[in-house]
């Protein structure tokens, strides 16, 4: 059996707070201008794994647990764009996401069969940090990001026997995407790819199961550039 280790999952957040800080105050003294936004918008999550067969404490099927459905995230929070030289950019961001998946799950050694459909909301903070190139209003960019975790409530805690969560305080991952600029406004689409296996927090009777897909997501938000500082 595998060991469930707790953590304090602020503690990741509070180490990269100062270096994002210092980095951001680096990049804005070496750009041409830099500017600061915010920015909100919804995601997709885009994923069909085959069902986990979860077993019992004594090593005996016992459920069956599937994706039902990945619901809509929402995003939301801080952007700053730096420019240097004609065209080039780069763009850290810190934004809250809050996302909902069901779950459905079948309990295979009641006499009667049964399928429940419980959900878990979970909540990251989301860092991107975008390369990009710019052409007139058209933004081209790409870039890793880094989710860390935040708080997460789940139906599956309250309602089935053996149930844990076991989250990484930090996953990764990457975007890639299109940006335009109209005014003050920006409108931004982009795939986001991960590293880490879809429901990798799932323990049951100390058993770590994960989906066998990594989780990938559509973006599309929306943002308002409110100060602009050049040097």
């Amino acid at each position: 059996m595998s060991e469930i280790k707790h953590t304090n999952s602020h503690q990741p957040m509070k180490k990269v707070i100062l270096p994002l800080v210092f980095l951001i105050m680096g990049l804005s003294a070496n750009a041409q201008f830099f500017k600061i936004g915010i920015k909100a918008g919804a995601s997709t999550t885009n994923l069909n794994p085959p069902e986990l067969n979860i077993l019992d404490i004594n090593g005996v099927q016992n459920l069956k647990l599937a994706l039902k459905n990945a619901q809509y995230g929402i995003h939301g929070g801080v952007v700053f764009r730096f420019k240097f030289g004609k065209s080039f950019m780069i763009t850290p961001e810190v934004l809250l996401n809050s996302n909902k998946v069901d779950y459905s799950i079948v309990d295979i050694n009641n006499s009667m069969v049964t399928d429940s459909i419980l959900s878990e909301k979970y909540q990251y903070i989301d860092i991107p940090f975008m390369f990009g190139y710019k052409s007139g209003p058209i933004r081209l960019h790409a870039g890793p990001v880094a989710h860390f975790y935040l708080n997460s409530t789940s139906e599956l805690l309250d309602n089935i026997d053996g149930y844990e969560q076991n989250f990484e305080d930090i996953t990764l991952g990457w975007q890639a995407g299109l940006g335009l600029d109209l005014w003050k406004f920006t409108v931004d689409f982009r795939y986001e790819g991960n590293f880490s296996k879809f429901g990798d927090h799932i323990v049951f009777f100390g058993n770590e199961y994960a989906f066998d897909q990594s989780p990938s997501r559509f973006l599309l938000s929306v943002g308002f550039v409110f100060g602009e500082y050049y040097r």
